[in-house]
């Protein structure tokens, strides 16, 4: 899983830190996790605005973002703010989560159960955020909320059809010098594939 802010497992294109026990446990928190998806979905910020944004009190938000620094997602911006109001922004290196390294050790079994579900409840309030607000029509016909269900696929099928859906957004990502066109908005693209257990009378199993 990689953590843009985070998401399932997927080859890397760009080296990345591997996400420990301390560092899983450091971060299966709801509010860690939705300071570091603003912070990674808009950019810097201090503590007094991610407290605003996220309704929270201003030191509990400090207190948390320094807990993010110490393992290594967060960083402050130097030479910028002051030494009362400090800017925090993402470290350079994205961070990958493998979950099967840690469903088997029940001292980190609870915290990737939190991990999981705050990860879920992001992706799906993004898009009901997108749903609920007024987009002009190119936009509105440009984005898409799809479902495929008649696939039938083994392990490595799957994987092999991951992996060529995250070239086909690589090469479609710009470069981190690339100027961007004036008409451009931030884009969010939301990647779940996974097996599903088939049911009902007809399929023959449970």
């Amino acid at each position: 899983m990689s953590d843009e802010p985070e998401s399932p497992s997927r080859p890397a294109t760009r080296p990345t830190r591997r996400i420990d026990a301390r560092s899983l446990r450091g971060l299966a928190h709801p509010l860690r996790m939705n300071i570091l998806e603003a912070i990674s979905l808009d950019g810097p910020a201090t503590a007094t605005g991610l407290a605003e944004r996220l309704g929270e009190n201003t030191g509990t938000v400090s207190w948390h973002l320094r807990h993010l620094a110490e393992h290594g997602f967060i960083e402050e911006e130097t030479g910028r703010g002051t030494k009362r109001e400090r800017w925090w922004r993402r470290t350079g290196v994205p961070n990958e989560l493998n979950t099967a390294d840690f469903r088997d050790d029940p001292r980190t079994r609870g915290a990737l159960s939190v991990y999981l579900h705050e990860l879920v409840g992001q992706y799906f309030s993004r898009v009901t955020d997108y749903l609920n607000e007024d987009w002009d029509d190119g936009w509105r016909a440009a984005g898409t909320v799809s479902d495929w269900h008649d696939l039938r696929l083994t392990p490595d099928q799957l994987g092999a059809l991951n992996a060529e859906l995250m070239a086909v957004i690589a090469r479609h990502t710009p470069g981190p010098d690339t100027e961007a066109d004036p008409a451009a908005l931030p884009v969010v693209v939301q990647l779940q594939s996974f097996p599903r257990k088939a049911r009902g009378t007809g399929s023959g199993t449970p």
